[in-house]
């Protein structure tokens, strides 16, 4: 009886021990024989991200995604995003071929991993990166992961790749309405140009650009000369031609988002507010969004207007750039050196370059391998060439064609020198003399203002004092006096001044006994 008793103990433990290892192992991973049903959900390991079925905005349709495990749930990536649930018999689950599915009630597959190759012995499992694993658990190796089909979102350890000719492979997708994560009209990705750089396209057409690589980040984003100097990789392969860009930070919660207005958003994670603080990489002005300005025209939004056109250059459309549109541009005002050879015959003085600060570098750059000090003349005696920089990441970049989506920034971003007749330049340099020389005639003219004002303000002052002593001196006038004084006054003696000399012994020292107002006072002695 006892032995019998241990057997059956020792099945129980068995068939426990199996339980809790199933539970463990289940609780972040979907197989064939334990699928994942509406409204059942997985989380990660690390109870970072948690995969399940959900409704966004107001709409009742039902999805299978991922979001954060935190209190405000971003949904960072989503399956069926084209073939909506519109009931909650959703199901995912492992397929006979091995590939992971959105099932409906009908059993009608509405979203497939597509993995072409048939596997049977797999499962799904979720990372606490936010990444969705198809594993091949006969060789261990992964078949298929979310972070190759992402949705709206570019999550850490994620790559976007491109090919320098042909364009994305792997890039971002916005949701069409908060309500609706179908594909919207914008898509952030890395083009295909000389440089690599990011784009934001609106329906195939470019709406924003990060500027190019330096190799530490890129040069047209200001935001990443102060904050992401060491997170992001941008390998570039020449063989091939492959690109892929990512992004590592530690111990954050950050994540890039591009919304349903085009607008490429990080979001940090702030254990204080318990929530997403959000900052905007694209599109904070009009500036950002690309050609704002036309050809040849520059972009400030600190100005108002905020399109200028390049100096040397003129609306081509002064009509419509009255009135606030400027996607016309503006063209040259006058020839360069080589077109007035071209068309005259004439020797002219040679083309110069006008140095404008902290820019994004206009579209279409080409990248020349050599020094600094050969940038400048290489461009200057290359007819094509209409503009020049260096960025010691990049090197020497050049430009042969129209220049466009020039933005000012306020601080950061390279310089940019722009090919203009010397013409252009003698004119600029004359309002460098005429201006000193200006203010200079204007400096002197306020302090000769003010010493007239002080002088003709302290001879009002001499004035008002003379005008009160002879006030005073009136006091001893003959009007001053009545009848009886004027009378004694009659009747005091006059002396000349020879009398008076000879009776103070000619104003000796000694017989002066005083000093008054009206200067000093003798003792006289007459001669009677």
């Amino acid at each position: 009886m006892e032995l019998r008793s241990r057997r059956i103990l020792f099945v129980i433990v068995i068939l426990l021990s199996g339980f809790y290892t199933y539970l463990g192992t289940a609780i972040d991973t979907i197989t064939a024989s334990q699928p994942n049903r509406d409204p059942e959900t997985i989380i990660s390991n690390g109870s970072d991200f948690i995969l399940g079925f959900f409704s966004p905005g107001i709409s009742s349709n039902r999805y299978v995604g991922i979001w954060y495990n935190k209190k405000s749930e971003p949904v960072i990536w989503v399956a069926n995003r084209n073939k909506p649930l519109h009931d909650a018999s959703g199901v995912v689950s492992i397929s006979e071929d091995g590939n992971l599915v959105v099932l409906n009630g009908q059993n009608e597959v509405l979203w497939s991993s597509n993995v072409s190759n048939s596997v049977t012995n797999v499962s799904a499992q979720l990372l606490d990166t936010g990444n969705l694993v198809l594993h091949d658990l006969t060789t261990g190796i992964s078949i298929w992961e979310s972070f190759q089909e992402p949705t709206n979102t570019f999550l850490a350890g994620m790559e976007l790749s491109s090919h320098m000719r042909t364009g994305p492979i792997v890039q971002l997708r916005s949701w069409k309405s908060p309500s609706d994560p179908s594909p919207g009209s914008f898509s952030f990705g890395i083009g295909s140009s000389d440089i690599p750089e990011g784009f934001i396209w609106k329906d195939s057409q470019v709406y924003w650009r990060t500027g190019p690589w330096n190799g530490q980040l890129f040069i047209g984003i200001p935001l990443m000369y102060s904050s992401y100097i060491d997170g992001f990789q941008l390998l570039a392969d020449g063989q091939t031609g492959f690109v892929n860009f990512s992004y590592s930070f530690p111990n954050t919660s950050m994540f890039f988002v591009l919304t349903t207005l085009g607008i490429l958003e990080e979001r940090d994670w702030d254990d204080k507010k318990n929530d997403w603080e959000v900052t905007f990489w694209s599109r904070e002005t009009e500036c950002d969004v690309y050609g704002w300005c036309g050809t040849f025209g520059s972009c400030n939004p600190e100005k108002k207007p905020i399109c200028s056109c390049l100096r040397g250059f003129e609306p081509k459309d002064m009509e419509q750039w009255s009135r606030g549109n400027w996607t016309n541009g503006c063209v040259r005002k006058r020839p360069l050196l080589c077109d007035r050879i071209n068309k005259t015959g004439e020797v002219a003085k040679e083309d110069g370059f006008l140095k404008l600060e902290m820019m994004k570098l206009p579209y279409f750059a080409e990248r020349l391998p050599i020094p600094v000090a050969d940038c400048r003349e290489y461009c200057l005696n290359n007819c094509s060439c209409i503009a020049y920089a260096y960025d010691a990441g990049i090197g020497c970049m050049i430009w042969t064609v129209s220049l466009i989506d020039i933005l000012k920034f306020p601080k950061g971003g390279p310089d940019l020198y722009i090919r203009l007749a010397r013409s252009e330049l003698e004119k600029d340099n004359k309002v460098v003399v005429i201006v000193p020389v200006v203010a200079g005639i204007i400096t002197c003219a306020i302090f000769t203002f003010f010493l007239w004002r002080w002088m003709a303000k302290h001879k009002t002052v001499k004035d008002k004092s003379r005008a009160l002593l002879l006030d005073r001196d009136d006091t001893c006038s003959v009007e001053n006096f009545n009848e009886v004084e004027l009378q004694e006054l009659q009747d005091l003696p006059l002396f000349d001044l020879e009398t008076l000399a000879t009776a103070t012994n000619n104003f000796y020292l000694t017989n002066k006994l005083g000093q008054g107002g009206f200067g000093p006072v003798y003792k006289v002695t007459l001669a009677d």
